[in-house]
């Protein structure tokens, strides 16, 4: 008697435990289970260095993500490749900002802010052969803007070469003297340079 019970309910507690296992990827990988802060906080207007300020990422279906990437521009849905990124890279996730800018690029190899992100975050994963790449490809596009030169000054600051740090921003601040993020990179050049250590 006991035997015939036991058999059932070993296969009903199987039965459950399998039903708890799933392969199905109908939701992306985007902050699974992970929770942020909700309070609305200004977003600047690009990925300049110092200028990243936290926005609450949210998971999403991956039908909205394929949906989102079809159409408009890059950047303006908020589940594209490129605004995603942004999120990760906002949070310091910059291993998946890499991932998501990355893709931007490969779909979409013209456009200059895709090549701006990835470079930044090669930068924050010390993978500076790889940012130089990028950024190249951004200057290819555009021109050394502002906001590359920026950039491309806070990644030699970030390898401890200040001189090729102190000629980026220069010319950056030639571009745009009254640019706050410019002027902060350079305030953080000089207590860099005075300390002679890399900033972290």
């Amino acid at each position: 008697m006991r035997m015939r019970l036991l058999r059932p309910v070993c296969v009903l507690a199987c039965g459950l435990w399998l039903a708890g296992c799933t392969t199905d990827s109908s939701f992306s990988d985007l902050l699974s289970a992970r929770s942020f802060p909700t309070a609305e906080t200004p977003k600047p207007a690009g990925l300049e260095a110092n200028a990243m300020a936290p926005e609450e990422p949210t998971g999403m279906p991956s039908a909205l993500v394929a949906s989102a990437e079809k159409g408009g521009l890059l950047g303006s849905a908020p589940y594209d490749d490129l605004s995603i990124g942004k999120r990760y890279f906002r949070v310091g996730n910059y291993g998946m900002a890499e991932r998501y800018f990355r893709r931007a690029v490969e779909l979409h190899p013209r456009d200059a802010e895709a090549w701006l992100g990835v470079a930044a975050s090669y930068d924050r994963l010390r993978r500076f052969d790889l940012a130089d790449r990028a950024y190249a490809e951004a200057t290819k596009l555009t021109g050394p803007t502002v906001e590359i030169l920026n950039n491309e000054g806070y990644s030699y600051m970030l390898r401890g070469d200040y001189a090729r740090a102190r000629t980026k921003l220069d010319e950056a601040r030639r571009l745009d003297p009254a640019n706050r993020f410019v002027q902060n990179n350079l305030q953080l050049l000089a207590a860099s340079s005075r300390t002679a250590k890399a900033i972290e």
